[in-house]
């Protein structure tokens, strides 16, 4: 990598020789300006007004116009001895949580490398220090031609110095939510955080793409080429209004859950259930006891039957056994028994 700025941090009396990197690049596809009739380059000259001539880039000096017309020309030396601390420092202020910082004040993010060996251990301890800590060190550097606040920071094992603004030209945000009181129903905040977190399922930052630099270059391609440019349907215009915001996000959340693979419909069901339907006042319970009652009375009938049988039988059996010992056959058979002579003990 290139080396962006070569300093030293200062951490109290530790001081830590180090180079910065740039730690981010924008991608896209490289356009010139050209004149539409020919397609013929358009360069833009330096011009000098005064002299009424083009200038080279050598001869190229900054300036000032203070409000009464007056210009002060600044040249690279100027700006190079400013007595500024932070031209070659990087000098820790304080060690705060990282949530203290606004990101609307995060700008540009530089690593931080070692300028040599020697800077190694020192390098490490402020970087353990802010790794058990979990907190960020407030410092300040000038870069080019500004000054800026900044914070050092760890990223993969790495201190990062993350450029800021200042507090002061963040500008306020007063008029741009909406006035007055605006009533969200819980069951609006409930699904709107299911919704949440249905979009949030397996989300992957590295898998998102540039669709506008891929569209742009299949339009280059097309016209190198010489084929149709390709196109596509235009999305239909999203309403500009939401009569019912439960519905809008009852069917989001159903899309996004279908989007996702199978189950949408029955997770859907989930966002918000049915009341429950109260049952009868126990209209079933009778018809229960008139089955049961009915049940009973014809088990209760079976038996009084086979008891009434067996009653018969056993009642059957008596009376001819009566019978038989009242018959003359039965005296003749129980006289001779009492008549026959009985042995002598």
């Amino acid at each position: 990598m290139q080396t962006t700025w070569k300093g030293t941090i200062s951490f109290g009396l530790v001081s830590i020789p180090v180079h910065l990197y740039s730690a981010t690049q924008e991608h896209d596809v490289p356009l010139h300006q050209v004149h539409a009739k020919d397609g013929g380059r358009v360069r833009m000259k330096r011009y000098c007004e005064r002299e009424e001539k083009e200038v080279p880039y050598a001869e190229i000096a900054k300036g000032y116009e203070s409000p009464d017309g007056r210009t002060v020309t600044l040249s690279d030396e100027d700006l190079a001895d400013l007595p500024l601390p932070s031209k070659k420092i990087i000098d820790v202020l304080a060690f705060v949580d990282e949530g203290e910082i606004d990101p609307l004040m995060f700008s540009k993010a530089y690593y931080v490398g070692v300028a040599d060996k020697a800077a190694a251990k020192p390098y490490a301890l402020l970087r353990d220090a802010l790794t058990e800590s979990g907190q960020i060190a407030v410092t300040k550097i000038a870069l080019r031609t500004r000054e800026s606040p900044a914070v050092l920071r760890v990223h993969d094992n790495t201190l990062v110095l993350q450029t800021c603004i200042w507090p002061d030209e963040v500008r306020p945000v007063a008029g741009i939510a909406p006035e007055g009181d605006v009533t969200v129903r819980p069951q609006e905040l409930k699904m709107a955080r299911s919704l949440m977190d249905t979009l949030s399922e397996d989300f992957d930052l590295a898998q998102l793409h540039d669709d506008y630099q891929q569209a742009l270059q299949q339009v280059i391609t097309a016209r190198l080429e010489g084929v149709e440019v390709p196109h596509e349907e235009e999305p239909g215009e999203a309403p500009d209004n939401v009569i019912d915001l439960m519905e809008a996000l009852r069917s989001s959340l159903k899309r996004a859950k279908g989007g996702r693979g199978a189950g949408g419909e029955e997770a859907g069901a989930e966002e918000e259930p049915a009341p429950r339907k109260r049952a009868p006042a126990k209209k079933a319970a009778p018809a229960a006891g008139k089955t049961a009652a009915k049940a009973g009375s014809k088990t209760a009938a079976r038996t009084a039957a086979k008891t009434a049988e067996k009653g018969a039988t056993e009642g059957a059996t008596e009376g001819a056994t009566k019978r038989a010992a009242r018959s003359p056959a039965a005296k003749r058979t129980t006289t001779r028994k009492s008549s026959a002579p009985r042995k002598a003990s």
